[in-house]
């Protein structure tokens, strides 16, 4: 299967890329700017699609991000520290950016002639973005075939869609995905800032996956606090 993987440079996506590479037939890389604040995120994925040695598009999308305000992640609003599945994790909604970013992907895809769109959603989204849900997913991909009926027949390959975040570390790791080449935290620091829910996420999924966790924190120790306040 010729599969075009949609990669931000975060731990998921990269690890993504690493899965297609050895599974199927990996047909690129693509990334979107939609001015995020952490944009660096996107060095880390052309640097993936270099290793993996495949092609490499950055789609600008600043036009279209400047319009879907209210978020922190493009806004001038703090990112909140705390667990990811604290309600104000909300305030991190980029209203409608997967629908957008996914028909963009397959339009590429249709062009190319590839069979698949990857993307790295996974069960530890759903509670605060809703187009990262699995309702979501299977009605993208059939209006996809609709809308692409008669000229391609592409599919939505979300192989993480139902999993956690540490499920995503083993996966990676039996890749051998690079983990420090790959970049999570919200705030657009030049270190990952330990705090934010991206960070504990990545933090929290290390460890129950048991596996090492070479990214540099800023707060390296935050996320046990985090994880506790949230269990309890």
């Amino acid at each position: 299967m010729k599969t075009l993987v949609i990669c931000s440079g975060g731990l998921d996506s990269v690890s993504l890329a690493h899965k297609v590479a050895a599974e199927q037939e990996l047909a690129g890389l693509i990334s979107f700017d939609y001015g995020q604040r952490h944009r660096k995120e996107l060095d880390f994925a052309a640097r993936a699609a270099d290793r993996l040695g495949t092609g490499f598009e950055l789609i600008d999308m600043r036009a279209i991000g400047a319009h879907l305000s209210g978020s922190a992640l493009t806004d001038d609003l703090d990112v909140p520290d705390g667990h990811y599945a604290e309600e104000t994790m909300k305030v991190t909604v980029v209203p409608n950016r997967n629908a957008i970013m996914l028909a963009v992907a397959f339009g590429i895809a249709a062009a190319r002639g590839a069979d698949a769109v990857a993307a790295a959603v996974h069960g530890g989204d759903h509670f605060i973005y809703p187009d990262c849900r699995p309702g979501f997913i299977d009605a993208f991909e059939t209006m996809q075939r609709a809308a692409l009926e008669g000229y391609a027949d592409i599919r939505l390959y979300t192989p993480f869609v139902h999993l956690p975040k540490s499920a995503i570390v083993t996966e990676g790791a039996r890749h051998g995905t690079p983990f420090a080449e790959t970049w999570s935290c919200y705030k657009g620091g030049a270190r990952h800032c330990g705090r934010c829910g991206t960070c504990v996420e990545r933090r929290e999924a290390f460890h129950l996956a048991g596996v090492p966790d070479p990214t540099d924190y800023a707060d390296p120790d935050f996320w046990r606090a985090a994880t506790a306040a949230e269990g309890a």
